[in-house]
């Protein structure tokens, strides 16, 4: 099972990546790079959150894990 910390680490580890590609997408739909950091830091937040309780649920889950 991973712990909590693990999880978290790798949730925003993810949510950089994510945050500097939707800030790029961002600037190109809208020509602007503060609407297109914020479109970036209001998906990363909801991004986060999501991933976080994502990831915790699927550690309580056994199905698929081989024992050994």
């Amino acid at each position: 099972m991973e712990t909590p910390k693990r999880s978290i680490v790798k949730a925003v580890i993810w949510n950089v990546i994510g945050l500097m590609s939707m800030a790029m997408v961002g600037l190109w739909a809208t020509g602007s790079l503060a609407m297109g950091g914020k479109m970036a830091a209001i998906n990363t937040a909801i991004g986060l959150s999501c991933y976080v309780i994502y990831e915790r649920v699927w550690a309580r889950v056994s199905w698929g894990r081989v024992c050994g």
